[in-house]
């Protein structure tokens, strides 16, 4: 019931014909965020809210990936590549400066992939830049990077978030000032309620059409709802309340953009846990979930139903939903094979956003359904990333969608959080790493999403869509999210 009065008074909202949307300042704009980032510097944090306020805004690497997912030049104008594939010469822009008035330079390329790979080094995705052998900066404008292995993904990966370029003058209190080269300069930080970006008028490219940019923190849905019918923000960029998208549609005032993301949205394991060591139990939670059901009730039919970790817009994907399809049967028979008494206690830990939450009322039920009593823990995403990502990694099961572009290769790192480990994984991803060829690449990526579906490693659910709500007259954002970012830099209003 409790839903459904929820949906009854945002359905209510959006039928107000009196609410006409206060006017918009034309020279900015103000999104709604769900969740506020812990800190401003991707270089040194995981959470994909840092990258969606400052990826290509605030800081830019020496590629960029764009709204297509292409690589694209960024702060390196353009490169070379050696024949043996192991030497990349990259030659800076001209005239870019950080915000606080300092010249890039090669030694600043240097100093940030240095510091990337360091042992005190806070980078969540040190595994892109293991390739890198040496960094070398014989001039102001060129770098040279030599490999200790070839890397066919190699321009790909410097163009993440947590590869953009620091100043080294700067680079320790990013966290609370980020200083970048972007086409905005950072302004403000009110805690709780709202991050505010500037134009920067020293930008090196074209300049934004907005002068200002406000990511407003908004965490409940119906209250982003609220506040875009207000007029008090301009645009959803990740609409937490999709039953309201068939309404938004049906209203003039409003766009609806509907894309993909890079969200494989899990239901992860803790293999540390005993129970969850036994292939027969991990096997018999799949077999538990309702994957359709579950995009149906918790994500009203945003999402595709997915059986390994790999995204259906991929030309590597291959379809794995068969290998363990919803059979409480199966599941029930596989856990009395492993000896699993009814009422086996699980702890589900769920951070706040929609898919998380309402998504995992949906899975405890299920679970129950085959036997399993599911304890549901409701943490914010400071808990989250200490008691579940780092630390103690204290949880059963956890659902979090991964937002990081082809992240496959996140099973093969040592101690990660949900602490699955296979050799011939390791061995298989060490082998894509050394691919250049797309078609090789992608039929060894189709083998490492097998031996992830029938290793059952997580309970693979679906991938996360975007669905984003804006004012109609404000364009150039994103419809799909190939990387996690909210990039502003072609937003205007026509």
């Amino acid at each position: 019931m409790k839903k459904m009065f929820g949906a009854c008074l945002i359905g209510a909202a959006l039928g107000l014909t009196a609410l006409s949307g206060a006017a918009h300042a034309k020279t900015g704009a103000t999104l709604a965020i769900t969740l506020e980032p812990p800190h401003l510097d991707p270089t040194a944090g995981a959470p994909a809210a840092i990258d969606e306020i400052v990826y290509a805004n605030v800081f830019e690497g020496l590629t960029r990936i764009d709204s297509q997912g292409l690589v694209k030049p960024g702060l390196a104008e353009r490169w070379v590549i050696e024949n043996d594939g192991l030497t990349y010469r990259f030659i800076l822009r001209e005239g870019v400066t950080f915000h606080d008035g300092a010249t890039l330079e090669a030694s600043d390329v240097k100093f940030s992939f240095e510091r990337a790979v360091a042992e005190a080094s806070e980078n969540a995705q040190k595994g892109l830049f293991s390739a890198i052998d040496s960094v070398e900066a014989p001039d102001d404008r060129t770098v040279i990077l030599k490999l200790n292995r070839k890397e066919g993904l190699l321009l790909w990966n410097l163009g993440w978030g947590d590869a953009v370029i620091v100043d080294p003058a700067s680079a320790e209190t990013n966290k609370t000032n980020p200083v970048g080269t972007g086409p905005f300069k950072f302004e403000d930080w009110a805690r709780g309620d709202s991050i505010k970006l500037v134009r920067n008028p020293g930008y090196w490219g074209k300049a934004s059409s907005l002068e200002r940019v406000t990511f407003k923190v908004i965490d409940d849905a119906a209250a982003q709802v609220a506040a875009l019918l207000a007029g008090d923000v301009d645009a959803i960029p990740n609409i937490g309340a999709p039953e309201t998208v068939a309404q938004f549609e049906a209203d003039p005032r409003f766009a609806v953009l509907k894309g993909t993301t890079e969200g494989e949205t899990i239901l992860s394991m803790n293999h540390r846990r005993p129970l969850l060591q036994d292939v027969r139990v991990r096997k018999a939670i799949q077999h538990a979930i309702d994957r359709k059901a579950i995009v149906d009730g918790a994500m009203f039919g945003f999402g595709t139903p997915i059986g390994s970790h790999f995204a259906p817009h991929s030309p590597a994907y291959t379809d794995l939903t068969g290998v363990t399809p919803y059979d409480p049967a199966k599941a029930k028979a596989l856990l009395q094979e492993a000896g699993v008494a009814e009422g086996t206690k699980l702890v589900l830990k769920l951070p706040p956003p929609t898919y998380a939450r309402r998504g995992g009322e949906i899975v405890a039920a299920q679970l129950a359904e085959v036997g399993f009593e599911v304890e549901q823990i409701p943490v914010d995403w400071g808990q989250w990333v200490s008691e579940v990502f780092k630390g103690e990694h204290d949880f059963d099961l956890t659902i979090v969608s991964h937002t990081e572009p082809l992240d496959i290769g996140i099973y093969a790192r040592d101690e990660y959080y949900f602490g699955y480990e296979n050799p011939a994984f390791k061995e298989l991803m060490a082998k894509i790493d050394g691919v250049s060829d797309p078609a090789q690449r992608n039929t060894l990526y189709k083998e490492a999403q097998r031996i992830l579906a029938d290793d059952a490693v997580n309970g693979f659910l679906f991938q996360l869509a975007k669905v984003a709500v804006i004012r109609k007259e404000l364009k150039g954002l994103w419809t799909n999210a190939p990387i996690q970012a909210n990039d502003l830099t072609a937003a205007r209003w026509e």
